[in-house]
C-alpha cells in the first residue's frame, strides 16, 4: 500500500495521483479552484486522507477514479442515469404492479415523468437541500418514485425497515433531518404519528398503499401528493438538478452498529450509478435492447442488496421490475415467481432455505418410484455441476435425461424456468443449501459486499464459481487482506468507486471504517485463493446476521435480559445464519476465590430472588434438574418483556437454555477484561445451540417466531 501522492502535470490542469493501490489516477479539474488549498506549483504536500470521505450531508468527496478500465468511466448523477435510461429504453416497460388481479405497467418514460412530478411535489412541501425523505413500506412503484423523486429534488432518500419500532423510526428520521416521511399504510402511519412531535424538521407525511383513514394537517394521500407540484415551474427543479454533482450524497442506508444505534451510510450519486454499471456488467445482465431481463422485487428496499438490484441495476440495464405482494415472505413469493418467471432472482439465504424446505416436504409425499428418479437425478446433477465448477464442459447423457425428466419440472414449479441468474447475498449460506440446488441444476451464485461498498464487492459467476466462495471482485473493485495469518486469513478490506462517502455525522466511526490510505475495513475475516476467489472465514465484529439477512447487535439484547432477570449472570445471544435468535443463560453463583472456578451454590442475592418467587432452590443444579417452575416462569417473563422492546421481530429471543456452569476466565469463556469470547462459548456449547434449531416446532417465546 502506498500513500496517495499528487503531482501537477506540467502544461495541464489535470491532477494525477496514485490510488490506495499505488496505481496512477487522473483527476479532472481546475487546480486553481477546488484543490487550491492543497496545491501550489511547487512540490505539493499530500492532501489530508479525509479527501475520500466526509461525514457532512452536504460534503463532497474525491472520487476514486482509475486511469483505465471500468473505474475510469465518466461519473454521472442519478438524473443523468435516468435520462440515459429514457433515451435507451423509453417505451420498454419498467415497473409492473398487480392491482385487482391485473398487472399495471409503467414504461421508462412514464416512470421518469412520475419521478419528475414527485420531485416537484417534494419542493412544494418545502424539501430542503440534503434533508431526508424517509420511506417506510413494502416495495412498490411509489417507493421507487418517492426515492428517485427525493434525489432529483435535492434531498437524500432513506429507507426505514417496516419492522422498525416507532422509536427506531424516530432515530432514522431525526438523524437525517427528514422533511418528509412516506409511509405505506395506516399501520406504519401510526408509528410516525406516535413520534411526530419529536421530529422538528418534519413538514409532511404521505401515505401511498391505501386510502387515508383520517384527515390531518400535512398528511397527504399519494394522489394528493402527486398533484401538489403541478404549479412548481420545471425551471426551479432543473436548477436544483443542475447543481447536483456525482460526488455528493443522495442516499442513506442505515446499518446496525454492534453497540446499538444504526449508522447512516452516505452513498453518492457516483456510488450508485457506477456500482450499478460495474455490478451489472460483472454478472452479465443483458441490456433491454437485446433481451429484457425480468426481476421480482420483494426484499426490503431499506437494505442495500434490494435497492441496488431493484432500483439502480434495473434503471441502468432496462430491467422490468415486478412487485411481489406484501406477504411475499409469508408464502406468496412462489406464486409471483410462477407468474412472472423472472430471468434473474436474488434471495437471502433464508429464502433459499424456505424454498428448499418446501420442495423437500413436497418430495416426501411423492411415490416411491418418483423419489427414486428424483434421488438419481440429484446425484447426477450434483456430480455434473461440481465437475463443471472444476472446468469440465462436456454434458453427459444421463444429465440430459435428468434435465428433461426432473430439473425442468422443478424449475417450472418454483417459477425459475427462465432464470439464468440465481443469486444469494446479505448473509452467509450453508454448503448444504447450495448443494441441494446444485443437485437440481440450479446453481445459486454468492454475492458479497456491504452497505459501505454500495452493495456488491465480489460475485460468483457461471464460468467462475467455487462452492462456499463468494467469488471474485467485481471489475474496478480491489481487495486487500489486512494482516494475514499463516493461513492467509486476515481482515478483508475494499477499495474502489463503490466505497461509501462516510457515516452521517459520525467522524470517529468513519475513521474506524476507512483507514488513512482509503481502504474500507469490512470487519470480516477471509482469505483469497491462488485464483482470486474470496472465502469468508469469520467475523471480527460481533454482529449476528440471521438467515433473513438482518444484522443484529447482540450486546444491547444481552444487557436487557440481564437487567430484566436479576438472577442471570451471563447471557449470550446466538443465531448467526439461523432462522431466529436464541440465548444461552447462566445463573449467579459463588466463585472459588482460589481457582476462579464458578461453583454450584447460588449467590445470596440469587437465593433471595428465588425465595421471593416461592422457590426453595439454593443450587444451580437444583433449578436445572427439576426445571424449577417458578424460576423458569420468571425467566420466560423477563425474556418476553425484553422482546416487547425489540426493534423488530427478527430481534426477539425465541428460545433459551440454562447452562449448568457460569462463564469464567478459568473456563475460557471470558477474556482478561471479562469480555465474552463468543467463538469459545459457541464451540463449548455447540450441542445446546444445535438443539435450538433441531426441532422444527414453533419456538417457545412468541406465537410467531419468524416475521419472514
Amino acid at each position: 500500500k502506498k500513500s496517495t501522492v499528487y503531482m501537477i502535470v506540467a502544461g495541464s490542469s489535470h491532477l494525477t495521483s496514485t490510488t490506495a493501490l499505488g496505481q496512477p489516477r487522473r483527476l479532472e479539474g481546475d487546480v486553481s479552484g477546488k484543490y487550491a488549498e492543497h496545491f501550489s506549483f511547487k512540490p505539493a504536500p499530500s492532501p489530508p486522507a479525509s479527501s475520500v470521505w466526509t461525514t457532512r450531508r452536504d460534503g463532497e468527496v474525491r472520487l476514486r477514479m482509475d486511469e483505465q478500465g471500468i473505474g475510469s468511466e465518466p461519473p454521472k448523477t442519478v438524473h443523468e442515469l435516468l435520462q440515459e435510461a429514457v433515451s435507451k429504453y423509453g417505451d420498454y416497460y419498467a415497473l409492473a404492479s398487480k392491482k385487482g388481479g391485473q398487472w399495471i405497467k409503467l414504461t421508462f418514460k412514464m416512470y421518469y415523468d412520475e419521478c419528475w412530478k414527485a420531485a416537484k411535489s417534494f419542493l412544494k412541501l418545502g424539501l430542503e437541500r440534503f434533508h431526508g425523505v424517509c420511506i417506510l413500506g413494502f416495495n412498490s412503484a411509489e417507493w421507487f418514485i418517492a426515492d428517485i423523486g427525493a434525489i432529483l429534488a435535492g434531498g437524500v432518500a432513506a429507507g426505514i425497515y417496516t419492522t422498525n419500532s416507532p422509536e427506531a423510526c424516530r432515530y432514522v428520521a431525526e438523524n437525517c433531518s427528514a422533511n418528509v416521511l412516506v409511509v405505506e399504510n395506516h399501520k406504519q402511519l401510526q408509528k410516525i404519528l406516535e413520534i411526530q412531535h419529536k421530529l422538528p424538521h418534519l413538514k409532511a407525511i404521505i401515505q401511498y398503499g391505501e386510502e387515508l383513514k383520517e384527515k390531518r394537517p400535512n398528511l397527504y394521500s399519494w394522489s394528493e401528493f402527486m398533484d401538489l407540484g403541478k404549479d412548481v415551474p420545471d425551471t426551479q427543479l432543473r436548477e436544483i438538478i443542475e447543481s447536483q454533482k456525482p460526488n455528493q450524497c443522495c442516499t442513506l442506508i442505515y446499518t446496525s452498529g454492534t453497540t446499538g444505534q444504526p449508522k447512516g451510510v452516505m452513498l453518492s450519486h457516483d456510488n450508485l450509478t457506477w456500482t450499478a454499471l460495474a455490478a451489472g456488467r460483472c454478472i452479465m445482465l443483458t441490456d433491454a435492447t437485446e433481451q429484457q431481463e425480468l426481476l421480482v422485487s420483494y426484499l426490503p428496499l431499506s437494505h442495500i442488496a434490494a435497492q441496488m438490484a431493484d432500483i439502480w441495476l434495473a434503471v441502468t440495464f432496462g430491467v422490468q421490475v415486478f412487485f411481489a405482494q406484501p406477504d411475499a415472505l409469508k408464502g406468496t413469493l412462489v406464486d409471483t415467481l410462477r407468474e412472472v418467471r423472472p430471468t434473474a432472482f436474488l434471495g437471502v439465504p433464508r429464502v433459499w432455505e424456505k424454498i428448499e424446505e418446501k420442495m423437500k416436504s413436497v418430495g416426501a409425499k411423492s411415490s416411491a418410484f418418483r423419489k427414486k428418479v428424483a434421488s438419481w437425478a440429484k446425484g447426477v446433477g450434483l456430480q455434473t455441476n461440481l465437475k463443471r465448477m472444476n472446468g469440465y464442459s462436456e454434458v453427459p447423457v444421463n444429465f440430459r435425461i435428468a434435465r428433461h425428466l426432473v430439473y425442468k419440472k422443478v424449475r417450472k414449479a418454483i417459477g425459475l424456468d427462465r432464470c439464468t441468474k440465481c443469486y444469494t447475498g446479505a448473509a452467509p449460506i450453508t454448503r448444504e443449501t447450495l448443494e441441494f440446488f446444485l443437485s437440481l441444476n440450479i446453481p445459486v451464485f454468492e454475492l458479497y459486499g456491504m452497505s459501505e461498498s454500495s452493495g456488491p464487492h465480489t460475485a460468483s459467476l457461471p464460468h467462475a464459481f467455487k462452492l462456499t466462495s463468494c467469488g471474485k471482485e467485481v471489475a474496478g473493485c480491489r481487495t486487500l487482506i489486512y494482516k494475514p495469518d499463516g493461513e492467509g486469513n486476515g481482515e478483508i478490506c475494499f477499495s474502489g468507486r463503490h466505497i461509501f462517502m462516510g457515516y452521517l455525522n459520525m467522524e470517529e466511526k468513519t475513521k474506524e471504517a476507512i483507514d488513512e490510505e482509503g481502504w474500507l475495513h469490512s470487519g470480516d475475516l477471509g482469505k483469497q485463493d491462488k485464483d482470486g476467489f474470496l472465502y469468508i472465514t469469520g467475523r471480527i465484529k460481533e454482529l449476528i446476521i440471521t438467515a433473513g439477512g438482518e444484522n443484529i447487535p447482540p450486546v444491547p439484547i444481552e444487557d436487557a435480559v440481564k437487567n430484566a432477570i436479576p438472577i442471570i449472570s451471563n447471557a449470550m445471544l446466538v443465531g448467526d445464519k439461523a432462522k431466529f435468535l436464541a440465548m444461552l443463560l447462566t445463573l449467579k453463583c459463588n466463585v472459588d476465590v482460589g481457582t476462579g472456578e464458578p461453583g454450584d451454590d447460588l449467590t445470596p442475592e440469587a437465593i433471595e430472588y428465588c425465595q421471593k418467587l416461592g422457590s426453595k432452590a439454593t443450587k444451580v443444579s437444583e433449578i436445572i434438574n427439576s426445571k424449577d417452575k417458578a424460576i423458569y416462569a420468571a425467566i420466560q417473563k423477563g425474556i418476553l418483556a425484553v422482546n416487547e422492546g425489540a426493534v423488530s421481530n427478527a430481534q426477539k429471543v425465541q428460545k433459551w437454555v440454562l447452562l449448568e456452569k457460569d462463564f469464567s476466565l478459568a473456563g475460557g469463556e471470558l477474556g482478561p477484561t471479562m469480555k465474552l469470547k463468543r467463538p469459545v462459548v459457541a464451540q463449548k456449547y455447540k450441542d445446546q445451540i444445535a438443539q435450538f434449531y433441531m426441532d422444527a416446532d414453533t419456538p417457545t417465546t412468541t406465537e410467531n417466531a419468524l416475521q419472514q
